[in-house]
């Protein structure tokens, strides 16, 4: 069964996409390719345990799909408190710490890898390009399975950006997510009609030879990829 992605009604626009190379930030990519004109990726490492990994695969990406890639350099992010994606300090909540399926416990999770206020920075910092670009939408990469938890994720949060670049931008960008209400399976549904390349994303929170299968986000990647039977055992650690 396809899912449709949530398309602007007019395909007549200029973005400038946030890449991860995360499952749903590519999707993203590949959905502002077909609908928009991207006009850049932009990737940041603000000092993340997965950086090299995701940069690496951000740029291939952008690379086969002939887009302009922009690595945005944030050392500072680590004096941000210390989450456990950034901090040597803290261990990445992995195995039967994380609990995908347990609200209570997935909240706990959220709180051990939560960045200080990071999607509100990225998005800003993607927006000033944008504007300089000329181009009309900043697109990251959201979904609806985790809005529950990382508020930062949801429609709501996008929308408040929206009122906020109006003012902040000459140009009035606005946020756009194409997956923003969709779970995860639903998005390599998505990502499935869009052709992405599932084996070239980089979902894990590690930067290793391959996904570590542990980390709640390889963990959330591995179920929706499993559910609509592509074939992962190659990707993975275990």
């Amino acid at each position: 069964m396809s899912v449709k992605i949530k398309a602007m009604p007019k395909k007549d626009l200029k973005s400038v996409v946030c890449l991860s190379a995360g499952l749903d930030s590519t999707v993203n990519l590949y959905a502002a390719r077909k609908l928009t004109h991207v006009a850049s990726a932009v990737t940041f490492n603000y000092g993340q345990k997965a950086a090299a990994k995701e940069i690496a695969c951000a740029h291939d990406l952008c690379k086969k799909l002939d887009i302009p890639h922009k690595v945005i350099e944030l050392p500072w992010f680590k004096d941000l408190g210390e989450s456990s994606l950034t901090s040597d300090k803290q261990a990445v909540p992995t195995g039967k710490d994380v609990g995908i399926d347990n609200h209570k416990k997935s909240v706990e999770t959220a709180k051990a890898v939560w960045v200080p206020n990071r999607n509100g920075i990225f998005l800003n910092i993607a927006a000033g390009i944008a504007e300089s670009l000329k181009a009309d939408l900043v697109v990251p990469g959201f979904n609806l399975e985790e809005a529950s938890t990382f508020p930062d994720n949801s429609e709501g949060f996008m929308r408040s950006l929206d009122a906020s670049l109006a003012f902040s931008t000459a140009n009035k960008v606005r946020v756009h997510c194409y997956t923003v209400s969709l779970s995860k399976p639903e998005i390599v549904r998505a990502g499935m009609s869009l052709e992405v390349p599932f084996d070239k994303i980089w979902p894990c929170y590690f930067a290793r030879d391959k996904w570590c299968g542990e980390c709640e986000s390889c963990q959330r990647a591995k179920r929706a990829l499993s559910v609509n039977q592509v074939p992962i055992s190659h990707l993975f650690e275990s």
